[in-house]
């Protein structure tokens, strides 16, 4: 799993010299239209939306570019959800780089991990379970889940459970596949809805 983290970060950092330049003044004032379900600056309040502040602009941009893709195939392509692709189908590149800049220079508020997730969620995300063949989060992600943005790897550090919780189990039915090389299909399948639910409550309070 670490190889293969290292040739996407090596693929991905050579290809996305391509994108537009954001800016983040110009993304500040383009992002009225994000607040209602993300907030002013990021820090959703709603569960199931996920919190953006932080994020890495490269990630935002992708997602964004995907979700846009997704409107123009009929979700045959990109990342298929009925809010998001009509959001995105308007936007123009430079819209998505400037939107994407502007949120990743927000502060992420913290989130707070229940006790009774501690030592459960860090062992199944530091040490994943070898027996399952179920990699360490940590090896993409980072000891304290803040990604790698070169790379494409999002920071999941302190994102609302009830979001992360309903990634995974869109990556597990196949639901969500703009994952690099299947990488997310492939660990979420083989993950219990138990297990889904620990990560996404230690997340919570990992920083």
């Amino acid at each position: 799993m670490k190889k293969l983290c290292v040739l996407v970060f090596l693929s991905l950092g050579l290809s996305g010299a391509a994108s537009a330049k954001g800016d983040p003044e110009a993304g500040k004032a383009k992002s009225a239209v994000c607040a209602a379900c993300h907030g002013m600056d990021g820090n959703s309040m709603i569960p199931i939306n996920p919190k953006i502040a932080g994020q890495h602009a490269g990630y935002l941009e992708k997602q964004l570019k995907e979700f846009k893709l997704a409107s123009q195939t009929g979700g045959e392509e990109g990342r298929n959800n009925a809010v998001m692709n009509g959001m995105a189908a308007p936007l123009s590149e430079q819209d998505m780089a400037d939107l994407a800049a502007y949120f990743a220079s927000q502060e992420a508020k913290p989130g707070e991990t229940p006790e009774n997730y501690v030592e459960a969620g860090q062992a199944l995300y530091r040490g994943g379970d070898e027996a399952r063949g179920i990699p360490s989060c940590g090896a993409c992600h980072g000891p304290d889940g803040n990604g790698m943005g070169l790379a494409g790897f999002p920071d999941i550090s302190g994102q609302h459970p009830d979001y992360v919780v309903a990634q995974l189990k869109a990556f597990r039915d196949g639901q969500r596949a703009n994952d690099m090389n299947g990488m997310m299909r492939d660990i979420a399948m083989k993950l219990t809805d138990e297990d889904m639910d620990i990560l996404a409550n230690y997340l919570a309070g990992l920083h």
